[in-house]
């Protein structure tokens, strides 16, 4: 019954979005929706694209593990990030009408800064979306026993999240997520309250959970405890604002006031109910302490798909894996979507500047099936967990992209050279730390790249200027 609801469900969602392409008549309307999305469907696709596959598999894991100080990356700075560029990035760059983030680098500052940001942009999508297949192929091989395997799970779940995503652009991504997002939201608090019947109520897993020191969420009052915990809080909470993802969701809107709108409403809800998964998988350790603790030893991914098998009844079990497949999908489909319109804009089309609409509507879905192609790739090759496949993205876009991108807005002094200081002062210094600093350094790579960008933003803004001119 569970494959069955599960192989309707994604033809029904193929149907939606392959319904919706027939609205794709140009780049426009392949990248931003045509800029007409209303703030329902705004707040829904924000909320619908970062409610993926950590949010329902990895981000409960880790905090089972560790508590709420293991998740500080996601969901906290994560949700920070919807709201802050809610209130101080989407009034102003809706106003500037532009089709990606990278537009605006060429704007402010000229095409080299351009090229470099987008091409760190769209680097910073590989594992993220290639966590999002990760969990496709997990719930393919779940609800079939097995007889579809994890790696063959990915690839078909690859290809029917390219379909739609292929053919109907940022449309059939945001109808898609306005469908989905009742599902997520009904099963899951459906799933809730079958489980807190299980456990003895909420107040009992909560209780638990703090006599356990899983809801301690400040470090103790240490330079080397505090240092690794601002470096996570922050890889998510402005390395994330950089991204093509939240900039099209920006100026998909109708208006700026359904821009900024959008953006802290759907980071509110994604805040509260990244909590329900939490709340399940600590669960799954109260009703079932030896299999579920020998489970989370093993693969902790698998604890909450096993809970909702074994101990919810037939219902709960379409729910969970409904709400699981419209997280993932509209996760994975808007992150394939962001870097390829991106690359496609910024970095393609200045190569062949001459391109059609039509022609340059063709590159895009191109772009897109190779994009996926890559990321299939390195979900079926890589053994990092989901979680860690997601926060480590946004590194690259903090030491790089995050800067240049808040100084062109905010500080009128800001020049090109200093926009190319900050980035070679940022990942080099990241790399050089990713690479060569000892495992017990307590100086996240991050945080010490993103120090060094703003600094070699001020040094090379305020120098003698000797590469190119400001642009306003």
């Amino acid at each position: 019954m569970i494959l069955g609801f599960v192989i309707l469900y994604l033809l029904v969602s193929v149907g939606i979005g392959l319904a919706a392409a027939k609205r794709v008549h140009s780049a426009k309307d392949f990248a931003v929706a045509g800029r007409s999305l209303p703030l329902p469907i705004v707040a829904a696709t924000v909320f619908a694209t970062w409610f993926g596959a950590e949010a329902v598999v990895g981000m409960p894991a880790i905090f089972v593990k560790d508590g709420l100080r293991g998740v500080v990356a996601d969901p906290f700075g994560a949700s920070l990030c919807l709201i802050l560029a809610g209130l101080f990035f989407a009034p102003r760059l809706y106003r500037l009408n532009l089709l990606t983030v990278g537009d605006y680098y060429r704007l402010r500052y000229n095409q080299t800064v351009e090229v470099l940001c987008t091409l760190c942009v769209v680097a910073s999508y590989l594992g993220w979306v290639a966590a999002q297949f990760k969990v496709l192929g997990l719930v393919f091989n779940v609800v079939t026993n097995g007889a579809v395997s994890q790696p063959l799970g990915m690839v078909l779940g690859a290809v029917i999240v390219l379909t739609y995503t292929t053919f109907g652009g940022m449309f059939s991504v945001a109808i898609l997520d306005f469908v989905q997002i009742s599902v997520i939201m009904g099963g899951l608090l459906y799933i809730a309250s079958v489980v807190s019947g299980l456990t003895g109520g909420v107040s009992a897993v909560v209780e638990h959970a703090a006599q356990a020191g899983k809801l301690d969420f400040f470090p103790p009052a240490s330079f080397n405890a505090w240092l690794p915990f601002i470096g996570a809080g922050i890889t998510m909470m402005l390395g994330s604002i950089p991204q093509q993802d939240v900039f099209q969701r920006i100026t998909s809107a109708k208006d700026e006031r359904t821009a900024v709108r959008g953006s802290i409403l759907g980071g509110g809800i994604y805040f509260l109910f990244c909590f329900v998964p939490m709340f399940l998988t600590y669960s799954a350790t109260l009703i079932d302490p030896e299999k579920f603790g020998r489970l989370l030893a093993e693969d902790s991914q698998l604890v909450l798909p096993t809970l909702i098998l074994q101990h919810t009844p037939i219902l709960a079990q379409i729910l969970f894996f409904g709400a699981v497949l419209s997280a993932v999908m509209s996760c994975s489909s808007a992150t394939l979507l962001a870097p390829s319109v991106t690359l496609s804009e910024n970095v393609i089309r200045r190569v062949w500047p001459d391109l059609t609409d039509r022609e340059f509507l063709r590159i895009m879905r191109l772009v897109l099936v190779i994009f996926a192609a890559v990321d299939l790739t390195i979900a079926l090759v890589s053994d990092a967990s989901i979680y860690s496949m997601l926060v480590n993205t946004y590194k690259v876009t903090l030491v790089a992209a995050f800067i240049p991108l808040a100084a062109g807005l905010y500080w009128s002094r800001a020049t090109t050279q200093g926009a190319l200081c900050a980035i070679t002062a940022g990942l080099t210094t990241w790399l050089a730390l990713e690479i060569f600093s000892p495992s017990d350094s307590i100086w996240p790579p991050q945080l010490a790249g993103f120090i060094m960008a703003a600094a070699g933003m001020i040094a090379g803004s305020l120098l003698p200027q000797k590469i190119g001119i400001r642009k306003a």
